[in-house]
């Protein structure tokens, strides 16, 4: 079974929580969650993905990262992935995301 996502908007920031599994049952719930909040119309905008409530990641949800990023403006975009449990850091880590992401 899969997770489940929320969103909030604030001015120029998007928070996605992700809840449960973040694997590519996710994808067009994790890709409509920042789509309209991407893109040069939304230059600037600062992205955080909160990982509180999640309980497993796998390549896709990577995979997910790494096109938001590329959507947000690549090394332009300003993500931050926040509430990491320490297997999920770990994962994150061995893919050097902590080199494209902020990680808190």
């Amino acid at each position: 079974m899969s997770g489940t996502i929320n969103v909030s908007r604030h001015d120029k920031e998007t928070v996605i929580s992700v809840k449960g599994r973040f694997n590519f049952e996710m994808h067009s719930q994790f890709r409509a969650a920042y789509q309209n909040d991407s893109g040069e119309d939304n230059q600037g905008r600062r992205f955080v993905i909160d990982l509180a409530g999640t309980e497993y990641i796998d390549s896709s949800a990577l995979g997910m990262l790494l096109l938001l990023r590329e959507e947000a403006g690549a090394n332009e975009s300003d993500i931050e992935i926040i509430n990491t449990r320490p297997e999920i850091r770990k994962i994150l880590e061995t893919a050097n995301f902590q080199r494209l992401f902020k990680i808190a």
